[in-house]
């Protein structure tokens, strides 16, 4: 049961593919995180509309989509600031923050006490080529690094390609982007500013 006005984007988009990564041990906490009770993607209703809108046009040149996160309960938000604040827990440096401290988690950006996928309007999202393989973009999702900026200038023409393609399409849907993470969107409408708690089940 979902509130109302949300839904599974299953339902919405069959085909969409789904890597819901804080359901599990492979993400930047290293632990399942609070609220995420099964691997499900989860939407307000005209945000997973828009997101239809995208698929099927990015179906139509041969790619097809990977979800990453959507819809994130606040207490998830809570968890990583929690997390954040830990210092001493550095077990994912290696994989997802090499090269800052924890301390700059927070200034830079990457770490925040709400989120606009408490809202249900924010999804992180890569492309698939035909065999549902994720295509190059030329960095990790939740990488915390400038490469993972819209902006890095260190791209292979490739990446760049594929990253553009990517934005492009989800502007056109009615997204907006984030410079910071190239997979990270956020659909404009005005819901009201309601940060849900939930959990994913």
């Amino acid at each position: 049961m979902l509130p109302e006005g949300f839904v599974y984007i299953k339902d919405v988009i069959p085909a969409v593919r789904e890597d819901i990564r804080y359901a599990g041990y492979h993400n930047f906490v290293g632990c399942p995180v609070d609220g995420y009770l099964a691997p499900k993607s989860i939407l307000q209703a005209c945000a997973a509309q828009a997101l239809k809108k995208a698929a099927e046009a990015f179906a139509e040149m041969g790619y097809g989509l990977l979800i990453y996160d959507a819809y994130r309960p606040q207490r998830a938000v809570d968890h990583f600031v929690r997390w954040a604040k830990d210092e001493g827990d550095i077990k994912t440096k290696e994989e997802f923050y090499p090269a800052l401290d924890k301390s700059e988690l927070f200034p830079k950006g990457y770490i925040a006490a709400y989120s606009g996928h408490s809202r249900g309007l924010t999804v992180d999202l890569t492309l698939t080529d035909g065999d549902g393989e994720e295509i190059d973009m030329g960095g990790e999702f939740d990488w915390f690094s400038k490469v993972s900026s819209h902006d890095y200038e260190h791209l292979t023409p490739a990446q760049k390609q594929n990253r553009e393609l990517l934005r492009k399409g989800m502007l056109e849907a009615g997204f907006s982007d984030y410079v910071e993470e190239w997979w990270h969107y956020t659909f404009k409408c005005d819901a009201p500013k309601i940060y849900y708690d939930f959990p994913i089940e």
